[in-house]
């Protein structure tokens, strides 16, 4: 499964990437023209919404997984209605995706 991770801090960007290649996964790069089967979206980057709303126009075929700190409801929606389709606390997004990728294997 291809992935591309849209997360600016670094530390959990290294921690997820690191996860998700153990478990199979091919990460992209943003500057990649490859298409993902996969978008995970960190809320916490800057206009995170628009992003998810580009991200779905330019691969309408991946899913996007959304996360941030906590889980809140209105944030759920507001990413939902970007384009989401999944959404995780921080701390349960890596195993959330390690079990996709273990279905999709």
């Amino acid at each position: 499964m291809k992935i591309l991770l849209w997360c600016n801090d670094l530390t959990i960007r290294f921690k997820l990437e690191a996860k998700w290649k153990s478990d199979g996964a091919i990460m992209l790069k943003k500057t990649e023209a490859d298409t993902p089967d996969l978008i995970v979206v960190d809320l916490a980057v800057r206009d995170a919404l628009d992003q998810i709303t580009r991200l779905r126009a330019l691969h309408p075929e991946a899913d996007i997984v959304a996360f941030d700190a906590q889980f809140d409801a209105d944030v759920f929606d507001a990413a939902q209605a970007a384009g989401a389709c999944d959404f995780a606390p921080r701390g349960s997004i890596a195993e959330r995706i390690t079990r996709r990728l273990s279905a999709a294997a």
